[in-house]
């Protein structure tokens, strides 16, 4: 057979080639899975965040935890604007795993997901530095968990767009002329 030719399909090295290429994969199931998880856990913050504007004794689980009970007035507009931020995002995050409440043009869910990996990085690390235990081994791990489904879900494709399998041809009809 010359070496241009196709290995016929039946054949043990086609077999051994799809088994140990890398695919790519873009699981539109997977991705919404993600979104409505890390949704559901910036959720959570929101609440806690709105919790606190609203006077909830958790200050000790919160902003360093060096003002236990409720926050003083300055820091409560802090978490009031934070509430707002982490909605937001919850609508980012929605919109990238093709769960979209809101319509969002699809540059600043990309752009938006990606910052929104930079905020829960920078909010994980800042977490395990705390003085607060409530903040080390609370909200540590909970934020170091969030940044890494939205590392999946910012790596993912576009969420009405599948990506083609390595090896297949991405057949797209032409638009008409």
């Amino acid at each position: 057979m010359p070496v241009s030719d196709p290995l016929p399909s039946g054949c043990e090295a086609t077999t051994m080639h799809t088994r140990t290429t890398a695919q790519r994969t873009n699981d539109q199931a997977a991705r919404r899975r993600v979104a409505v998880v890390l949704a559901t856990g910036l959720l959570i913050v929101t609440a806690f965040q709105a919790a606190l504007t609203f006077g909830a004794p958790f200050g000790a689980a919160a902003l360093g935890g060096k003002n236990p009970g409720q926050l003083p007035d300055a820091l409560r507009l802090v978490t009031g604007f934070s509430a707002f931020v982490w909605l937001f995002a919850t609508l980012l995050v929605l919109a990238r795993g093709g769960r979209a409440l809101a319509p969002l043009p699809e540059g600043l869910v990309r752009v938006g997901t990606w910052v929104l990996v930079g905020l829960l990085g920078l909010g994980a690390l800042m977490n395990f530095a705390s003085s607060s235990p409530w903040e080390r081994f609370g909200w540590g791990p909970f934020t170091l968990v969030m940044f890494t489904l939205c590392v999946v879900l910012a790596r993912s494709g576009r969420p009405d767009h599948p990506s083609p399998q390595a090896g297949q041809v991405d057949h797209q009809p032409n638009p008409p002329r």
